[in-house]
């Protein structure tokens, strides 16, 4: 009915540095990452220990407290709003009372400390001396108790991204939360076996100014923990949050970011957004709004819409649904306003109905800027009438579903009017796949942490510090630069400084006389296909790939039989080494097998003429080599078939 808005902003692909610092981008990250530890942070519980398996169920709601100061978290009063049913899915293994808190933690567990210890001494902080437990609120219901145990380590610390030093906030020990299963109207469901695991956070300052140095940043983080060789690896063992704002605008946390090649695009999506926002309030305010003395006015209007075709509404009203509708004075095409890619404002209001009001289904809203709403235009302007709306100027937004839902999404409808005519509304915000971000709920503030009294403060002692100070791993910059001296690429040079198989590298080149190229593909290739293969690769040590690379040297075995002499070791339980060294060892030089290889291979290509020769020698080359590994250089078998493919007609 009004015509949209979409102000000029850069696609993702052109945007340059100084395009950013036109609009005053910034951006830090808090990346956490478990730690591997045997036992729970603070109880007795297996750390690690994954089940689907359910021994019992919990239902819980929750409900905010008072600060020390006597004030409510915004956070924990919008989570309240929402009157979830909290179900936890227990496992016997893995939970015990104390994640319910029906029982007081015990002591902080020692590893955990001594492993983040390490950590924020690779980062430069500036140690505490004794670690404080503080109390921080969640009413989302990831965690049982509401609260979550936390501790701050270190202070004021930095690394070095792109030829840039950028600091360190801090870095805390803290808890996980628990793993969610579904979350479907006013029901959330968690599995609890994750809740409690050791994890560290650490914070950076917003001095990231582009979203691929954001990226990069988040990389080096990565690196510089897993050189430790101490914390988890896999799905869901670190996880990003990444805190973005420009210049008029907030700070907005993107919430548990999956991956980090994730970060960039969705970082230039919140950019765009917050950019959007705020030519959204130049307008709202260009009109004379303020939110002080916003007008809105909202009614009923079920009975306009009985026998409405719009089957949302109709399905609806048939469950015994109630619709409502509100106007929003002034908004006349801001619905329609584009915030990000493939994204409106109508989207912003949308998020907030599903997560508060818990109205799940999509379509939840229709909106009056829309150019095909479903309803007629007759009901449209009976619905204008009923509010006294003029649609050239003001906007019409209709929500349906439960009465008590309906009532809380027009009180939110109205509260994201009136902060869009100051800008943008601090959030937190969840990423989603098509590199946008939706609604979380509101930014938490300074009142949702609080002083634990169950635990006392634990000193950190000179001698430890000392300990773990003379034991810390090379920093992934500094392993960047050595790599360099073996003529390795920079691909290769990133995927082993990644690898947890990095130690097994550095101690056989300083064992063996190998090619530095070779024993890197064979690390970051061969490898990482055992371990998809879930093959027993703790088979593989040091003294093994030592003893095979020094057969080679003396000529008692070809290098190109090193790989599948650790598969047979890696992939048979019960593979016996050296049985396996004399097996191939035995073959090598048989001329007699090589010559009944070709002359098959001869006959064969009588069958294969129709394809091109480089078809044909791959083709004749692994059924070659299947047969002959171990036996013979694949670079002379290579120079045999090569006679048979020129030959052949």
């Amino acid at each position: 009915m009004t015509t949209s808005y979409t102000f000029n902003f850069k696609p993702f692909e052109e945007m340059t540095e100084a395009d950013y610092a036109e609009i005053g981008f910034k951006c830090g990250l808090e990346i956490h990452q478990q730690l591997l530890t045997k036992r729970k942070l603070f109880c007795r519980c297996p750390a690690g220990k994954y089940s689907t398996e359910v021994d019992a169920e919990m239902l819980r709601h929750m409900r905010p407290t008072l600060s020390e100061l006597g004030e409510y978290d915004g956070t924990a009063l919008m989570e309240f709003k929402t009157k979830k049913e909290i179900i936890y899915l227990l496992n016997k293994q893995s939970v015990c009372t104390y994640e319910m808190d029906d029982a007081p933690p015990f002591e902080i567990d020692p590893q955990a400390v001594d492993i983040a210890l390490e950590v924020a001494l690779l980062l430069d902080l500036n140690l505490v001396s004794e670690l404080h437990i503080a109390r921080k609120q969640y009413l989302d219901g990831s965690i049982p108790a509401g609260f979550q145990r936390t501790t701050l380590l270190g202070v004021d610390g930095e690394i070095e991204v792109m030829g840039k030093k950028v600091g360190i906030i801090q870095l805390g020990l803290e808890e996980d939360s628990c793993r969610e299963v579904s979350d479907i109207g006013h029901r959330i469901t968690f599995r609890t076996d994750r809740l409690g695991m050791p994890l560290i956070e650490t914070v950076t300052y917003p001095v990231l100014y582009t979203p691929q140095m954001a990226a990069e940043a988040a990389n080096v983080i990565r690196q510089l923990v897993r050189a430790t060789g101490k914390v988890r690896v896999g799905r869901g063992a670190a996880r990003q949050d990444v805190n973005v704002s420009v210049t008029g605008g907030t700070r907005i946390e993107i919430k548990g970011v999956p991956s980090i090649k994730h970060i960039p695009h969705l970082v230039y999506n919140e950019a765009m957004r917050q950019y959007n926002l705020l030519k959204i309030s130049e307008i709202l305010k260009s009109r004379g709004l303020d939110s002080e003395t916003f007008e809105t006015n909202a009614s009923g209007v079920t009975n306009i819409l009985y026998k409405t075709t719009y089957v949302p509404v109709a399905h609806a009203i048939e469950n015994g649904g109630v619709v409502g509708a509100v106007k929003l004075k002034g908004f006349a095409g801001i619905m329609a306003h584009q915030t990000q890619e493939h994204t409106y404002f109508a989207q912003e209001i949308s998020d907030r109905v599903k997560v508060i009001a818990c109205l799940m289904d999509h379509p939840n809203i229709l909106h009056s800027d829309s150019t095909s709403t479903g309803i007629s235009r007759g009901q449209w302007n009976r619905i204008r009438k009923r509010l006294r709306a003029n649609l050239s100027e003001d906007a019409i937004v209709l929500v349906w579903g439960e009465q008590a839902d309906v009532r809380t999404a027009i009180e939110e409808i109205v509260i994201r009017a009136k902060d869009a005519i100051d800008g943008v509304p601090p959030e937190t915000r969840q990423a989603l796949r098509d590199g946008t971000n939706g609604f979380e709920r509101i930014l938490p503030g300074a009142d949702r942490m609080y002083p634990d009294t169950d635990m006392p403060p634990l000193s950190i002692e000179d001698d430890k510090i000392d300990q773990i100070s003379q034991h810390l791993p090379e920093k992934p910059w500094e392993r960047h630069s050595r790599l360099l001296k073996y003529e390795l690429n920079e691909q290769m040079i990133a995927l082993l400084i990644r690898s947890s198989w990095w130690s097994l590298f550095d101690g056989l080149i300083k064992r063996c006389d190998c090619n530095p190229t070779e024993l890197a593909n064979l690390i970051t290739r061969d490898f990482r296909y055992f371990k998809r293969k879930s093959f027993n690769i703790e088979r593989i040590n040091e003294d093994t790939l030592s003893l095979l690379y020094t057969m080679v040297e003396q000529k008692r075995i070809l290098k190109e039989v090193v790989p599948y002499i650790l598969h047979d070791l890696v992939s048979d339980e019960k593979g016996n080494v050296d049985k396996i060294i004399d097996h191939y060892s035995k073959k090598q030089g048989d001329e007699k097998v090589l010559e009944e290889m070709i002359e098959e291979a001869t006959t064969l290509q009588h069958e294969l003429l129709h394809s091109e020769k480089s078809s044909r020698m791959n083709y004749l080359m692994g059924f070659v080599m299947r047969r002959m590994r171990g036996s013979y250089p694949a670079t002379l078998v290579k120079a045999r078939l090569e006679e048979v493919v020129r030959d052949g007609k």
